[in-house]
């Protein structure tokens, strides 16, 4: 018999094949975007939506942007998406056609999203391959999209939010670097995290650097994020990080092979968190086998203890 997401034992965070999760926070409720997985070579051709008062309860807000209805340019591949909210308006950014970036605008977080028309980052447009989009806004308001396979990429957005200068793209390898960069700041520091092996090996894992700069250079701090074979948890990584609002607690979401039995192509969704050290570093995370359980009144976990 083929289960989704494991034996009742070890429920999902959401049930489902999913993957490349976009956890963000939108007035008091969390949103989650996330690739829909589970067909081989990753044939997915739209995003749903999920939100929750509390990270327990999730609401599924169903197909909120569909490539074959939605774009005049794009058909299939609908990978990675990010949603960014400014002055009222959402920012779907996401991977289609395999190699490029497209954009979408809506009034509300669930949509009806209005695509751009075009490509923001199409194929060829930079080294590497145009995936992955992900943006960080600094504590100045300033919008930065981020992307890349094999290069990573950042550029400071246009106050439109679906436009950049060219020659305000910076580019570099971090270690180890494959794909789903991320970038977020704490007080003086800017964390710089990705995802490093294939997403289809079970070492795929998430490494981190820090700067003071939001374009570096950036300084290598080692992995944050790895398996732990022995409890069932392989290939964690393409992950987002967002504070809980009105506190200093961070999550960190990302996907992993489905328990048990998963593959690249049959992923599931995880929630852990994310602590930043007095000395500017990330602790390393220990992956629960359980999601993660937070209560928003009085920010409890309950994960399952890792030594379990």
């Amino acid at each position: 018999m083929d289960h989704f997401n494991g034996d009742p034992a070890v429920p999902a965070l959401i049930e489902g094949y999913y993957a490349d999760p976009h956890l963000c926070v939108f007035g008091d409720r969390y949103f989650l975007y996330p690739t829909t997985d589970g067909s081989n070579e990753w044939g997915a051709t739209s995003f749903r939506a999920f939100s929750s008062p509390d990270l327990i309860e999730w609401t599924d807000h169903g197909v909120v942007f569909s490539l074959p209805e939605h774009t005049r340019w794009a058909e299939a591949h609908a990978w990675a998406p990010a949603v960014a909210e400014r002055d009222g308006r959402y920012y779907l950014y996401y991977t289609a056609e395999r190699e490029n970036i497209g954009v979408a605008v809506a009034s509300s977080p669930t949509g009806p999203f209005t695509d751009l028309g075009k490509p923001l980052v199409a194929e060829g447009d930079f080294p590497g391959r145009a995936i992955d989009p992900n943006f960080f806004i600094d504590d100045d308001g300033a919008a930065y999209l981020c992307w890349g396979n094999s290069v990573a990429h950042t550029v400071p957005l246009n106050e439109d939010m679906v436009s950049f200068n060219p020659s305000g793209v910076v580019s570099w390898i971090p270690t180890g670097f494959r794909e789903a960069v991320n970038l977020h700041r704490r007080g003086d520091v800017y964390y710089l995290s990705w995802s490093e092996n294939d997403t289809r090996d079970e070492d795929y894992r998430v490494r981190y650097a820090t700067s003071t700069s939001p374009f570096g250079p950036w300084t290598d701090r080692g992995v944050l994020l790895e398996k732990d074979p022995q409890r069932g948890i392989r290939a964690t990584g393409h992950h987002s990080i967002v504070r809980i609002p009105h506190t200093d607690e961070w999550l960190i979401a990302y996907h992993r092979f489905a328990i048990p039995g998963g593959t690249g192509y049959r992923r599931e969704l995880a929630i852990d968190p994310l602590v930043h050290t007095d000395d500017g570093l990330l602790q390393k995370v220990i992956p629960s086998r359980k999601p993660i359980v937070r209560d928003l009144a009085g920010y409890r976990t309950q994960s399952e203890n890792a030594s379990k």
